[in-house]
């Protein structure tokens, strides 16, 4: 969602940032520009197709600068068009390109209306920019450290001026923003992704701080004006994990990567240890007594999946919240709970507000389960255990969610550990289990053809049902979630016992019904259900364990898992749902890894 990449330097830095773009396209956008300094002068292009397209546009203009920032836009305030496109211009002076949202927009337009300035756009990004303008006294750094002191809400931003070559200045407060080093050059991006190539010497910016990036020099001011030094780490932002190699698309690869990811997830892991999540974690885990799991979308439902393991394995107290949900309710903080946040990105803005909002309210042990090692959530929390499900470039999360379920087992068990819940020889099984997981899930992938067939069906299809129970009621939401977010199915998960309680009145013949159907303690009860589906004409498709005696008839298709997992059999049945989603989504002829109106990385409220 929205990506930004900068540049200051004495070469050409249009295909750096061109560059930074296309690494940037897998987060989701609607459109995407450039602003260089050039002769003097301002230039932009921008565009509402590919990045790809708005190459061929700068290629054709014969655009080039020494000095510029770049752009892509996921649509908040205004429609996807070209005048909403950033970067924005204040007065043939001000560049401008921003991520997040400014809640006093409204405000200031009014105000600057009034002081003669004329909006193009329907966007709050625009005001920055003329808001920029009316405060600049010719140090754009000064300026913007003043600026931003107005603004109300989340930003990340990017900022040139036609009276200051060579210089960028940017600032962020809610919204993630680094610093690449180069030698006599200098970059901000969004993500470091975006400078693969380009430099691997990053400056992670801290909440509030400002910089001024010129050629020989980076310059940092925290919150408060004040100079500060930011720790230069070394990242190394792999780009051969972003090709697609002979997969149709990045979702198809992610899928089929999982094995691997779950392995190199549990790299390392020889014994059950509260270590593995930090230095502290033996300590915090003594002290607590419940667990608060935040998330959203995907993440929540790994969250729910583990509120059954932990409350099940470990015999702790687990809830667990929608994080933009929780932010704004009130609640009764217990400062020994274990305040546990899961994203693929850590930056997801509403799991940040939440987790900062449980910090505010003194709950002061934290955990982040993330596949960013350098991010927000990982630099926030105590405790972090770091998913290596790599670079996942499909809006529709597949090996970050299986990743993450991998890590809340991890902790379901340190956590049964050290409340003497786990003896030697059931932590010897577990392991055992969790390492045989990349091959039990090559099995499932291998199902592929079976579940091909079912989805020619459900493609002449306009809404499914789901259902679950017990741990795999969240395998359901997340197998309902990817149906509608990749094939634009309406579709719906239920516990399977909660059909008779309204969800039955939409079942006919015409409504195809996904059950997961693991044999495990609740088969018979969920197999009652499937004949209520039956009896009022309803089409089963089941996805069942090998031994689970469910078979094949009318209205009833059936595919069988090699084998039971026990309690990790949520991890290998939410495999064939991912495929079904994307070979479902594939014979519609939807854009399989930017659906419409979504976007990877949510960095927004």
């Amino acid at each position: 969602m929205c990506g930004i990449v900068g540049a200051v330097a004495q070469r050409n830095i249009t295909p750096i940032l061109v560059e930074g773009l296309k690494r940037l396209e897998y987060r989701g956008y609607d459109s995407c520009g450039v602003a260089l300094h050039v002769n003097g002068k301002l230039e932009r292009a921008r565009s509402t197709a590919r990045v790809a397209e708005l190459e061929k546009q700068i290629e054709k203009e014969h655009l080039s600068g020494f000095t510029g920032i770049a752009h892509t836009r996921w649509a908040t305030h205004g429609a996807p068009a070209s005048h909403n496109a950033h970067p924005h211009f204040s007065r043939d002076r001000i560049a401008l390109v921003h991520n997040g949202i400014i809640e006093n927009h409204d405000e200031l337009r009014d105000e600057l209306k009034t002081l003669g300035y004329v909006f193009e756009s329907q966007t709050d990004t625009e005001v920055i920019a003329h808001l920029v303008d009316h405060m600049y006294t010719g140090d754009l750094f000064e300026t913007v450290q003043q600026a931003t002191k107005r603004l109300v809400g989340a930003f990340a931003i990017a900022v040139f001026s036609r009276d200051e070559p060579h210089r960028v200045v940017g600032a962020r407060r809610g919204s993630p923003l680094i610093v690449g080093i180069g030698d006599g050059e200098n970059f901000l991006a969004s993500d470091a992704l975006a400078l693969a190539g380009t430099t691997d010497q990053i400056i992670y910016l801290e909440e509030g701080d400002v910089v001024d990036l010129q050629l020989q020099r980076v310059w940092i001011v925290d919150e408060n004006g004040k100079p500060v030094q930011r720790e230069v780490k070394t990242v190394h932002a792999h780009t051969g994990a972003v090709e697609l190699g002979p997969y149709r698309h990045y979702m198809q690869k992610e899928i089929f990567e999982q094995p691997r990811a779950i392995s190199d997830t549990l790299e390392g892991i020889a014994s059950i240890t509260p270590d593995i999540f930090g230095d502290k974690a033996y300590g915090i885990f003594k002290k607590i007594d419940s667990v608060l799991i935040l998330a959203c979308g995907t993440s929540y439902y790994s969250g729910m999946t583990a509120k059954y393991w932990i409350e099940a394995i470990a015999g702790v107290t687990c809830n667990v919240e929608i994080a933009s949900e929780y932010r704004y309710r009130d609640s009764v903080p217990n400062p020994n709970s274990l305040v546990v946040t899961i994203s693929q990105s850590g930056e997801t803005a509403d799991t940040l507000a939440a987790l900062r909002h449980a910090q505010a309210q003194g709950m002061r042990h934290t955990l982040t389960i993330c596949n960013a090692a350098t991010s927000a959530m990982v630099r926030e929390c105590e405790l972090a255990y770091i998913t290596r499900a790599g670079v996942e470039v499909g809006v529709a999360s597949t090996k970050a969610f299986t990743t993450q379920l991998t890590g809340l087992f991890l902790l379901t068990l340190a956590l049964a550990q050290i409340k003497g819940r786990l003896n030697d020889e059931q932590e010897a099984a577990q392991l055992k289990a969790m390492r045989h997981l990349p091959s039990a899930i090559s099995a499932v992938l291998a199902l592929e053809p079976q579940i091909i067939a079912w989805a020619e069906a459900f493609a002449r299809k306009e809404n499914a049902l789901f259902l679950g129970r017990g741990l795999h009621y969240p395998i359901a939401l997340e197998g309902a979630l990817k149906l509608k977010e990749i094939s634009y199915i309406h579709a719906e998960a239920y516990p399977a016992g909660e059909l008779k309680h309204g969800p039955l009145a939409l079942v006919t013949q015409e409504m195809p019904v996904v059950t997961v159907a693991p044999n495990d303690s609740m088969i018979e009860k969920l197999k009652s259900n499937m004949q209520e589906v039956r009896a009022r004409g309803g089409e089963l498709y089941v996805f069942a364990d090998a031994d689970s005696r469910i078979t094949s008839g009318e209205g009833v298709h059936v595919i069988r898992l090699p084998e039971h997992y026990g309690l990790l059999s949520p991890i290998l049945h939410v495999v064939p749902l991912q495929l079904l989603a994307y070979h479902t989504a594939l014979a519609r002829g939807t854009d399989v890894d930017k659906p419409r109106n979504l976007a990877k990385s949510v960095t927004v409220e």
